[in-house]
Formats: structure tokens, sequence, C-alpha cells
């Protein structure tokens, strides 16, 4: 799919990137935004029928994604994760819009969803740019070292989807 002049593509995961996927993780630029899954549960997440484990392409591995919820009868999916490891360069606001189309268009999604760290603002703003809408906030509901974290709720309907396609 090609997302103004970058040429990206989202391609199933395979188990030779599960140590890049573990390495991105754990990177310092990411780990204070995910909560790193352990080799054995990204495998679980790979042949899961209800998740969409996907590496992120240009020409070499620059991120993954992971969706949950494809077989929820309400079709309602969950934006569970995504890392991407080259930043500062556009890719995560193209690689948003291809899970968008990808939810809405393969999936038949109605509702697709995402939870953001309170702290993470760079990634809120790339989601409130693409068309997330704040739901609400899950106060303290992360312990990490010791503190706790707050998790944004933000949404996209189908209908606004197809509005900001349209526009």
């Amino acid at each position: 799919m090609r997302v103004g002049k970058l040429k990206l593509r989202l391609c199933n995961t395979e188990e030779a990137d599960l140590d890049y996927i573990l390495s991105a993780e754990t990177d310092d630029e990411n780990s204070q935004y995910v909560i790193p899954w352990s080799r054995e549960k990204h495998f679980q997440a790979m042949v899961n029928p209800d998740i969409a484990h996907l590496i992120v392409k240009n020409g070499t591995r620059i991120g993954y994604v992971i969706l949950a919820g494809l077989l929820d009868p309400n079709q309602s999916i969950e934006f569970r994760r995504i890392v991407i490891t080259e930043k500062g360069r556009g890719y995560g606001k193209a690689t948003v819009e291809m899970v968008k189309q990808l939810a809405f268009e393969t999936y038949n999604a109605h509702r697709l969803w995402l939870d953001v760290k309170l702290h993470n603002n760079r990634a809120q703003a790339v989601y409130k740019t693409a068309g997330f809408v704040v739901e609400g906030i899950l106060r303290e509901c992360l312990k990490v070292e010791g503190r706790y974290d707050s998790l944004i709720i933000m949404s996209m309907l189908q209908q606004e989807y197809e509005k900001n396609c349209l526009n």
C-alpha cells in the first residue's frame, strides 16, 4: 500500500521475525510504551485465528502491529500494538492508515479501538490526526516498576472511517 510517498506493506509475522520483535519491544525508545511479551506469547498470537500479528515492511522490517478480536461477534477490533523502529519518517502515521483500512475494509470492523499510555503524547497525536476519538481514561490501571500508569481509550467507528475516506 502506498501512503503518500511511502510504500509500506503489512505481512504476516513469521517465526524468523521474533528476534526482531523482541528486540524492538525492549529498545529504550519503545519499552516505556509497551508491555513486552515473551517469545511464546508472540508465537501463540501468530497462530491464533482471532489475532493478526503483522510485520511492517518498507523493503526491510520497520515495525510490527497486532490486531485482536478479528472474530468478535460485535465487530469490535482492538488495535493492540504498534511498534515502529524507524522513528521520524512518517512510518507510524502511514501504518495507522493501513491498519484502519485493514480493519474496516478487510475484516469489516464496526469499531476499531486502542489504548495508549497517558504520557505517550506522540502516539496520541498520531491517533487523533488519524481520526480516533478519546472515549475515556482507565486511571492508574497498570502497575509498572512500582508506579501506576493510566491508559486513554480511543476508537473509530466504521461510519467515521468512511466519512474520512470521502474527504
